[in-house]
């Protein structure tokens, strides 16, 4: 059975290196690593109780048009079964275009000595609007430009690998396997004129570093169509089981921090500061996302709180 499971994720991640590898179009969140169900379905039921998280961002603050986005996900897994179950809300607004996003998550996790292994899929769809008429392009007589789209129903279903331990997990995800195309066939067509794969790659590991300290180092790369593949590196460290503190910094974009405190064993709160490295720091202000994070129900007996994954 190992032998088998070792034989899949391995060719998951060979197909996935074969995706088409266009400018990112779905949202990205600096805090990934406490909100893993927004970009992998096999994270659902991971935690063994309910859990929500609603994260807001605001990317690129003081820019026109900028990034607005909205989270809400909430997973737990089937009693007394290796099912999960979860869902996703996403409203994202980004300069003319804004699209909001409900998905459903599923996955099945396979128990082994020291880890478990998890399939995850996920379906739903996006309504996608674009106000074009609001735009002032060079040629006002372009037919693209001429009425806007509103509410175009988008469907869409993915996949992922989760496999955990008590202190490591790797994590392999696309969300999206279907490029639609956003503008009215009728229309001429042009190369952005689609949803485009994101493929995500990412783990973790927790070193003990004394009795009250513990660092977490996690990575994340992000491949999309049209665009060189960018990699969120994060280290945080977590004081006396209460309090996260660490940095980040993403390959020619930003660098930043990243806050979380557990008010107690249900509520957590956390907070990121990304600013700007790379040419639009001298046209725009640094993003700020905030995170709630809530827990109902209890975990198995002998789970540790707060969880590391």
């Amino acid at each position: 059975m190992k032998k088998l499971i070792y034989i899949t994720f391995a060719s998951f991640l060979m197909f996935c290196s074969f995706v088409e590898s266009t400018a990112q179009q779905d949202p990205m969140f600096t805090q990934y690593m406490f909100n893993t169900l927004s970009i992998n379905p096999a994270y659902a039921g991971h935690a063994n109780l309910i859990e929500a998280n609603l994260i807001h961002r605001s990317q690129w603050v003081n820019f026109d048009g900028a990034p607005r986005t909205q989270s809400f996900t909430i997973h737990a897994p089937l009693r007394k079964e290796n099912i999960g179950l979860g869902g996703t809300i996403l409203s994202d607004k980004n300069g003319p275009s804004s699209q909001v996003g409900i998905f459903l998550d599923a996955s099945y996790k396979i128990i082994m000595d020291k880890s478990s292994l998890a399939f995850g899929l996920k379906g739903g769809l996006n309504l996608y609007k674009a106000e074009l008429t609001a735009l002032n392009p060079v040629d006002g007589t372009d037919p693209i430009f001429q009425s806007d789209i509103v509410n175009e129903p988008l469907m869409n279903f993915g996949f992922g690998l989760f496999w955990s331990a008590k202190k490591w997990y790797l994590s392999a995800s696309l969300p999206k396997l279907l490029n639609n195309e956003l503008i009215d066939e009728n229309l001429p067509a042009f190369e952005m004129n689609a949803e485009r794969r994101h493929f995500f790659l990412g783990g973790g590991f927790v070193f003990d570093l004394n009795n009250y300290v513990k660092f977490k180092p996690t990575v994340l790369a992000k491949m999309v169509d049209g665009a060189p593949p960018s990699v969120d590196i994060t280290a945080n460290f977590l004081f006396y089981d209460k309090f996260w503190a660490g940095a980040m910094y993403r390959t020619g974009d930003a660098v930043g921090m990243i806050f979380q405190y557990e008010i107690n064993k249900k509520l957590r709160l956390g907070y990121s500061y990304d600013y700007v490295i790379s040419d639009l720091s001298n046209l725009s202000g640094a993003s700020h996302e905030l995170m709630i994070g809530l827990d109902l129900g209890k975990p198995p007996k002998g789970e540790k709180s707060p969880r590391y994954f």
